[in-house]
Formats: structure tokens, sequence, C-alpha cells
């Protein structure tokens, strides 16, 4: 049965959260929330498989993205602000107290958030490229787990992380190479996996260094399009929505680091995750390298229930691979959440 994507808006005193929703009103929620600088349109590919098989199927536009609300300070981009808002949606969006919720880039510490402070609405929890960090998603607690093999420290303070220190010591330049030529960036950006770049650093390494991304050019290169991730359709829609809100919400995102450690120590049974856990690995991803690193480490001691796939994919998993993406979360949830597969 073929169910369309429609479009909501959940509003309440405090938030509006956009959503794209497929499948039947009444059906078990399965809850997409994407990363950086995504937006609902990310699990396009998932959407229409997951609501066929039995789900309703929700993805966000997330806090500072798209038709959601927008805002202008960096603390309003805590991790904290955005659970309450998918706790919000799955209140006012379904009829369901508990759900699937799946993750990738930040969209995956807001999903292991909700695991580890709010367990009692989850079913289950998959996450994408990024594990969980018991301590919180920050280079304080990231960065003792670079392999120093392809990072040296003096070169590599934090490895593959040192993009993010730039953000924290020259957001106003960060935001400003983005948003100097949009349709650039996003082009520059969703770019799909390369075997060969295996065991060299990323580029995220470089930024800091370099003055800035793209080489510290202060501007993207102007590179063709990569159809394997983005169609011109979904490129569009991308360039439309951060064009109109610009990357000030999507960067402060990383600005949170103190924030977020201390909500970090306030979750259930020590971050201890005992619910059924899927987390899939992005091969070629050098960035969040957790297959040859020590990255997945913290996940793997933390989660009593975990399954791990490893999807030949770089870091756009669910969108340049969305048939090995689909495939691996409709095997976890046939044999670990049995309960609310209804296919």
């Amino acid at each position: 049965m073929h169910f369309p994507i429609t479009e909501h808006v959940v509003k309440t005193s405090r938030h509006t959260t956009f959503y794209l929703a497929c499948g039947r009103p009444d059906a078990t929620p399965l809850i997409f929330v994407h990363g950086w600088p995504e937006l609902s349109i990310s699990w396009r590919h998932q959407l229409p498989v997951f609501a066929a098989l039995g789900f309703r199927c929700l993805a966000p536009d997330m806090r500072g993205y798209g038709r959601s609300s927008v805002y202008a300070t960096h603390q309003d981009y805590a991790l904290e602000n955005s659970v309450r808002d998918m706790l919000e949606l799955l209140e006012e969006g379904t009829k369901h107290s508990k759900a699937v919720w799946v993750g990738h880039d930040w969209g995956a510490p807001v999903v292991w958030s909700i695991g580890s402070h709010h367990p009692e609405h989850c079913h289950g929890i998959a996450n994408l490229c990024v594990p969980y960090i018991p301590d919180g998603f920050a280079v304080e607690t990231i960065a003792p787990l670079v392999d120093r093999r392809i990072y040296p420290e003096d070169q590599f303070p934090v490895g593959q992380w040192e993009y993010q220190l730039f953000y924290r010591e020259n957001f106003p330049a960060a935001c400003a190479g983005f948003e100097a030529n949009v349709p650039a960036t996003v082009k520059a950006l969703f770019r799909k996996g390369n075997a060969s770049a295996k065991g060299q650093p990323s580029r995220t390494a470089l930024v800091r260094r370099d003055g800035g991304w793209f080489g510290g050019a202060g501007v993207a290169p102007d590179v063709p399009a990569d159809p394997d991730v983005v169609s011109e359709a979904d490129l569009a829609a991308y360039i439309a929505a951060l064009t109109r809100n610009g990357f000030f919400g999507p960067d402060s995102w990383y600005m949170n680091a103190d924030w977020n450690m201390a909500y970090a120590r306030q979750a259930k049974d020590g971050g201890r995750l005992s619910l059924p856990v899927l987390f899939l690995h992005g091969a070629f991803d050098y960035t969040c390298e957790t297959i040859d690193s020590r990255l997945a480490e913290p996940m793997r001691a933390a989660c009593s229930d975990l399954t791990e796939v490893v999807v030949k994919s770089g870091h756009w998993m669910a969108q340049e691979k969305p048939v090995e993406v689909n495939a691996a979360l409709a095997k976890w949830l046939a044999a670990k959440v049995p309960a609310v597969w209804v296919g």
C-alpha cells in the first residue's frame, strides 16, 4: 500500500515543529531525527518504506532548520531543548506515548539523550554515524578517543574534531563561510563516501589550521552536485531553507558543550541503556570514524542490547545508501522490537 508524505505542524507555547508524516495515523510511531545541516527531507527514502511496513513515520525539521522555530542565542540549541521538542512532537503529533527513534549526525545525540533520559518513551533507538557518548557528545569527551596514528597530537590537537574548535573560536567566520554561497556550500557538503580516502585525515581536521572550511577560502568551491546523494529537487529544498534561515542555528548546535555535558550527567541509570539499540557505522565516514578508532567504545560499554551494522557509505548514509539503511533497520526492528512490528 502506498502512503503519501504529508506536511504538519506541532505548535506549543515554547516551540513550533514542522514535520513530515507518512503511514497510518494510529500506527506505532517511528520518528526520524536529522542532523547538520539537513532537513526532514533527509529521511525521504525511509518514510514511505516504513509506512508501508505498518509504522507511522515522522520526520521533523529540527530547531534552527526549515519551517521549525529559529532562535537567536547559542544556548537555545542545547540538546535538552531539542529533546523537549521531540517529546512534544510525540505527544501532540501521535496518539502514542512511546516511539522508535532514529537519529543521524546531531540528530543522534538527540536520540541518545531521549533514550538515556526518557527511556519510558522509547520502544528502541537507532542511530547512524554518531555513537553514544554517555558523558555527552563534546570535543572534551571525544578527543581522548582520536586515532593518533592518523592525527598526531602536535598537528591535530583534537584530531578530526578540530572544526568544532573553529566554531568556538571563530563562530561568525564559520557562518559567513557557509553563507557566502549557499548553493555551492550545499553541493560541496552533500557528497558520497570515498573508499580511497581511508587512513587519511578528514577534511574536518584541517578547518582550524586553514582558518575555515574549504581550505580557508571563505567560500565553498562551485563543484557539480553529487546525484548519488541528492537530486536537483533535494538540492533546491536544502538551498532554499539554508538561504532563508542562515547557518547561525545549525552551527549553534556545536556551541553547547558545557550545557550538553551537564545534561548528560542527569541521565537515568548513570547513562546506561538497557533498551534495544541499533548503531550503523559508516565505513567511509572519516569524521565520525567508528570502525578503527576507539570512538564506539563508550557506546559498547554503556549499551546492554546493542546491534551494530557496517554500511559501505559516507556520512550522508540515509541518502547515499537508503536500501542498505532500510534493510538494517527493518531487520533490527523485526528481531529486537517485535512488539511494535506490525508489518
